[in-house]
């Protein structure tokens, strides 16, 4: 059984300044958000982990090398962890690009299965598929094992609705602060067992 503690990263410039979609964007990391790191570590401290992965976005890579036990240098990118692309969307907020394309909005919160975020984006389908690759092949890599994993809002969100049955279009349900732990555990079957959410 792999037990699995997943991160959000810390806050990033585009948080700060009005929740900004960041998306496959590389926005740093605010001083917020480094000390917000910095007391994951504190609170991970008697954990063992037998490996720390992460998102390639400085966001999440720089969180996860202040927050790891480990030597920062071993902290492993994974490309399958990179948040989505939202397209047109990134860089403004929710309200911002609903006033310029109020159908293109609609559309996602329909079915984001099938229409892309931002119109030029990924799907749903798209991401939960990346992030479900990662994690069978950090299964099979570390079938009895504990590994911290750094990520985004929208592939967490989207992996755990799908991990655990909810309808995609319901992932803004589950909540994912800013360096935020969610842990759960993975089977040899690969079903999810939820333990801990959003928990700072």
């Amino acid at each position: 059984m792999l037990t699995v503690y997943l991160l959000r990263h810390g806050e990033s410039v585009w948080n700060l300044d009005g929740n900004r979609y960041c998306g496959s964007t590389d926005v740093p990391l605010t001083e917020r958000g480094m000390e917000q790191a910095r007391q994951v570590k504190e609170l991970l401290k008697n954990v063992k982990f037998d490996a720390v992965y992460s998102s390639p976005l400085q966001r999440a890579y720089k969180t996860a090398q202040i927050a790891t036990p480990h030597d920062p240098a071993d902290v492993i990118v994974a490309e399958e962890l990179k948040e989505a692309s939202f397209g047109k969307w990134e860089g403004k907020t929710r309200e911002e690009f609903i006033a310029e394309d109020p159908a293109l909005w609609e559309a996602w919160e329909k079915d984001p299965c099938t229409a892309r975020a931002g119109g030029t984006g990924n799907t749903a389908l798209e991401i939960v598929t990346n992030v479900d690759s990662f994690f069978k092949k950090a299964a099979e890599k570390h079938p009895n094992g504990t590994i911290l994993v750094v990520a985004h809002n929208g592939v967490n969100r989207f992996y755990l609705a799908y991990k655990l049955g909810i309808p995609l279009r319901n992932y803004r349900r589950i909540v994912q602060l800013n360096s935020a732990i969610t842990r759960f555990t993975l089977n040899d079957r690969l079903e999810i067992s939820l333990d801990l959410l959003n928990v700072r």
